[in-house]
């Protein structure tokens, strides 16, 4: 039986003619897992009328990058350190460590933790890639959650061997055995609950693939009809290696062995051609854009790095598809678009730029558009309901004379009232409903405790955690 409910707000943001708009005292009219009425007001029945004068409605915000089996378990361990001959990118020490300390448990109690975490912070919809596709899918499936799941694979493995220079270990097989198993994921998980939880593909990083492998992927992936997403230029050694090794950028092969499309999403693509940190001319951005293919900024895991996109509007003015992804912790949209706007505008040397605006519209219609779902990432009818309920009389809220750039540069997660997807609350009255948070919490934290002091021998040198990432302060004696 349909279920119909009537949404009364003092603001929303709805959708229309092809773009997000402000409307005030207005009506969103919800039947089951659908959006079927947006505007000033409605005349017919409703199963129920919630009535919020002083809130706020927004879609859910999309996170295109997310890596839920370990991002929990970066906080207090990646932050305040780096190795200069490595361009303080910690994907060469700190990373494999802290990978070889992950146990199966250890990343499903991130992946629980996760939960709550997008939950609480407005996500709506997440691009998982880790390494336990099945538990995560059951996961997202429990909390409500709409989730696109891969399964990462690739042709080779990175590390330092020396803590002087990246080495890469390539596979025997090429990376076929792992390609198999994410499209075996990809094909099991097609159609689970609804269609709200599916798989895709993902290589991992550009520098660690071989033209075979990337050719089978797109095959695959037009042949499944998802996404593919993939790591590139990450990191400054990464652009000199692919440099030396095929004479091209990351970017430039990528376009050459014919991966880059509408359908490829490419995480991070900080140091593309002219970035001031790798000073190398050519035409990234103007090849991104001709393909179609969209990047997935996340802008926290660099700046904590002292490192930055140059800049996130000069990609969007270059006509690419810009979206968000969190990539670490905190696992926030909401905290990726207010450092997406706050760097954008110190590299740019310019306040007008990035906007608010642009930021949202990268966590909500840019990453839908990826996606192909034109029933994601708006209040319309038609749409899926996928909604936030913010409260304006918090104190990060009030007052609010615009709420794109309140919910941008002021909100903070406990303004987050309420989560819906397809028409189910996750979340109520600040109350996580379909998870159970306090469980969450402290399986994390026990699974860290076991986590960190597992750390040592996936480092090179064999280094604990605290030689690794030295605390910040010394012992109370």
């Amino acid at each position: 039986m349909t279920v119909r409910t009537v949404f009364k707000a003092g603001m929303i943001i709805a959708f229309q003619k092809g773009e997000h708009r402000l409307l005030r005292d207005g009506v969103v009219v919800v039947e089951d897992d659908r959006i079927v009425h947006v505007g000033p007001g409605f005349d017919g029945a409703a199963d129920a009328v919630i009535d919020l004068p002083h809130h706020l409605l927004t879609p859910g915000l999309i996170d295109t990058h997310a890596h839920l089996t370990s991002g929990p378990f970066d906080r207090s361990y990646v932050e305040d350190v780096g190795r200069p001959n490595f361009y303080f990118s910690g994907r060469p020490e700190l990373l494999p460590a802290l990978g070889a300390a992950l146990d199966v448990e250890a990343q499903r109690a991130a992946v629980d933790f996760s939960m709550v975490e997008l939950i609480r912070s407005g996500t709506t919809t997440v691009m998982e890639i880790g390494w336990i596709g099945d538990y995560t899918a059951d996961a997202a499936e429990r909390a409500g959650l709409r989730a696109y799941v891969a399964d990462g694979y690739g042709s080779a493995r990175w590390r330092t061997l020396d803590g002087k220079r990246m080495t890469y270990a390539w596979k025997e097989d090429g990376g076929l055995e792992g390609f198999d198993a994410a499209v075996a994921f990809v094909e099991r998980t097609e159609g689970r609950a609804g269609g709200r939880i599916r798989g895709y593909l993902s290589p991992m990083q550009a520098a660690m693939v071989t033209p075979e492998l990337l050719r089978r992927t797109v095959a695959a992936a037009e042949r499944l009809d998802v996404p593919v997403a993939l790591h590139a230029a990450e990191a400054v050694f990464e652009v000199q290696e692919m440099i030396g090794r095929e004479g091209m950028t990351p970017i430039e092969w990528l376009d050459h062995v014919g991966f880059l499309s509408e359908r490829s999403i490419l995480g991070h693509v900080v140091f593309t051609s002219g970035n001031s940190w790798i000073q190398y001319p050519g035409r990234d951005l103007d090849i991104l854009a001709d393909s179609g293919a969209s990047i997935a900024h996340c802008p926290w895991v660099f700046a904590r790095r002292g490192l930055a996109m140059e800049s996130f509007a000069a990609y969007l003015e270059a006509g690419i598809n810009m979206c968000l992804g969190s990539d670490t912790a905190p696992q926030s949209i909401l905290q990726a678009m207010r450092f997406a706007c706050a760097v954008g505008k110190l590299t740019s040397r310019d306040a007008r730029k990035a906007t608010a605006l642009d930021a949202f519209n990268a966590a909500t219609l840019n990453a839908a558009r990826m996606l192909k779902r034109d029933d994601l990432g708006r209040l319309a009818a038609g749409a899926k309901a996928d909604l936030l309920v913010w409260d304006l009389h918090g104190l990060s809220t009030a007052p609010c004379r615009d709420p794109i750039r309140t919910l941008v540069y002021a909100a903070e997660r406990e303004d987050l009232r309420g989560v819906m997807v397809d028409g189910r609350w996750l979340m109520r009255d600040g109350v996580v409903l379909t998870a159970d948070e306090a469980a969450a919490r402290v399986g994390l934290a026990v699974a860290a405790e076991r986590v960190w002091s597992a750390v040592g021998p996936g480092d090179w040198a064999n280094r604990a955690i605290d030689a690794l990432s030295p605390p910040s302060l010394r012992i109370f004696e």
